[in-house]
């Protein structure tokens, strides 16, 4: 490359000067658009940093003691699963953080308490929603290409989701019960307790669990009742029995039909 050498100076004229200072404004004005531009991305990539290390940390776990296939397979439903809550939060208008995982333990989306029980209980239920359709459409893959690991990937997506509608806190089927009767929680923590017994669930993950929905059991047991729940009409409260009735249902048919046909796609591959 080869410079040029500089011209002799001439006066500059008003107009130069003119159009000299609204380049240099234009300059100005770009930079500023760049940094702001920066700084947005910045803090969108920290945020994005913040989710993705604890989703890598829980898909390395998951990889370590369930090979790298059914990990992935979880902590995809699991991220779904999530965004579920996410995206209910915000059609709410309410703020919400990208879902957090936790190994071991699953995940959870943080967000602003909404206004009333009822909206609560629909955000709650949102997760458990996603969860149901995906293994839905899992489940049309597996039936149409007669593939046992679609049928396993439904199974899976329904059992979690299922799991997961047990009516106690923290689990997502605690708090809509909560929005409809918190004393509920009592049987719930029973059927819980009867679960991790039949499943064979590490003793350490019930405590773990138990701990952390125990604070809202005794304010319940104790009779705190939650402000909002004096704006809970008998409609909504029907609505929401309805939806936490319907989620259950179809997520424990598919579950069955899921497994079901999975099992008679390994029969048949071993010619039973």
């Amino acid at each position: 490359m080869r410079y040029l050498p500089p011209a002799d100076p001439q006066p500059e004229s008003p107009k130069d000067a003119q159009r000299r200072r609204g380049g240099l404004g234009a300059l100005l004005a770009a930079i500023a658009a760049f940094l702001l531009k920066f700084k947005f991305l910045f803090l969108i990539g920290s945020k994005l940093f913040a989710v993705s290390w604890t989703f890598l940390l829980s898909l390395w776990v998951y990889v370590l003691l369930f090979g790298w296939k059914l990990a992935v397979v979880v902590i995809l439903l699991l991220l779904a699963h999530e965004l579920g809550h996410y995206f209910a939060f915000r059609a709410y208008g309410l703020p919400a953080k990208l879902p957090t995982f936790v190994p071991l333990l699953g995940a959870f989306t943080a967000g602003a308490a909404p206004p009333d029980l009822e909206q609560d209980a629909y955000i709650a239920l949102a997760g458990p929603l996603v969860g149901l359709g995906l293994a839905a459409v899992c489940y049309a893959i597996g039936d149409a290409e007669k593939d046992r690991f679609w049928y396993a990937c439904a199974d899976l997506s329904a059992f979690l989701n299922l799991f997961n509608m047990i009516p106690m806190p923290p689990f997502d089927g605690g708090r809509v019960i909560g929005a409809l009767w918190p004393p509920l929680w009592i049987i719930g923590f029973s059927l819980f307790v009867a679960v991790a017994v039949f499943l064979h669930v590490p003793v350490l993950f019930v405590v773990i669990i138990g701990a952390l929905g125990l604070p809202a059991m005794i304010a319940a047991w104790r009779g705190h009742v939650d402000p909002r729940a004096a704006r809970m009409t008998l409609g909504a409260r029907a609505r929401v029995s309805v939806w936490y009735l319907a989620t259950v249902l179809g997520l424990f048919l598919v579950m069955a039909q899921s497994h079901a046909n999975a099992s008679q796609s390994a029969a048949g591959a071993l010619g039973w």
